[in-house]
């Protein structure tokens, strides 16, 4: 596998028939899935996605909007498409996967599945205030009264001045993004989510389906946003379950 600053935590594994990209949440880097190349293994070879302004790419400015990442982000991966491949995100990354899919299937590349994870369907409205242009105090504050953040890294005045920057650019991703109406996707979809996720609650899930012509499943685990990292062992047995269907397919 070539080396690229757009992959993190690889191992490569000839003996997977598929190959998952996965994208981070706001604010997030490629290692919130440095377990799951292990954790997936034999099966699937799990490829971290790593975007700009983040862990090993801190010094890059991160992107703010979402076209000019998609156009990146897919001239990027092109290399690793040589063979079956499917995408995993989750929050902001669910956004990015869903439409990166959505690029490469207009340029005739068909992803074999798409996984979302804790994000609303994207023809939905809003459900969030903007944020992304408050000051300083108001942007925690903000932060904070959406309780996605552990309170340490709040509590941190030297990690928060870090992080404020990557965390106000993919804020704006998000705030500034429009869905634009156009083909569905031609591969399944799986809808993840948690039970309790005050963000995301299971009804806002269920519309993904209107996305894809293929068929497509929802799961609700225990816990809020980030049930991921809570039990992540509940989440892979899904993915790997998901991806031998796929494997059968091929």
């Amino acid at each position: 596998m070539v080396e690229s600053p757009w992959i993190d935590y690889v191992r490569p594994n000839d003996s997977a028939v598929l190959r998952l990209f996965c994208l981070p949440h706001a604010g997030g880097g490629a290692g919130s899935y440095r377990d799951w190349v292990a954790g997936l293994a034999p099966e699937v070879e799990v490829v971290p996605v790593q975007l700009p302004g983040r862990e090993t790419r801190f010094f890059e400015r991160p992107f703010t909007t979402i076209t000019p990442l998609l156009d990146a982000l897919s001239e990027a991966l092109r290399p690793f498409l040589d063979k079956p491949f499917a995408f995993f995100g989750h929050s902001l990354g669910a956004l990015i996967a869903f439409e990166l899919v959505r690029r490469l299937q207009s340029d005739g590349v068909v992803s074999k599945h798409l996984f979302v994870s804790g994000y609303s369907a994207p023809h939905l409205p809003d459900k969030l205030p903007p944020m992304h242009h408050l000051d300083d105090a108001q942007f925690v504050a903000a932060l904070q009264d959406l309780d996605t953040m552990p309170t340490a890294v709040l509590e941190n005045e030297e990690l928060l001045t870090l992080l404020l920057p990557l965390l106000r650019a993919d804020f704006a991703i998000y705030e500034q993004y429009q869905f634009q109406v156009g083909e569905p996707i031609a591969c399944p979809l799986t809808i993840l989510g948690g039970k309790s996720d005050p963000l995301v609650p299971p009804k806002m899930l269920l519309p993904w389906h209107e996305h894809t012509t293929q068929p497509g499943e929802v799961h609700l685990f225990d816990g809020s946003h980030f049930y991921l990292h809570e039990e992540p062992t509940a989440v892979w047995q899904i993915i790997r379950q998901t991806c031998q269907t796929a494997q059968r397919s091929l």
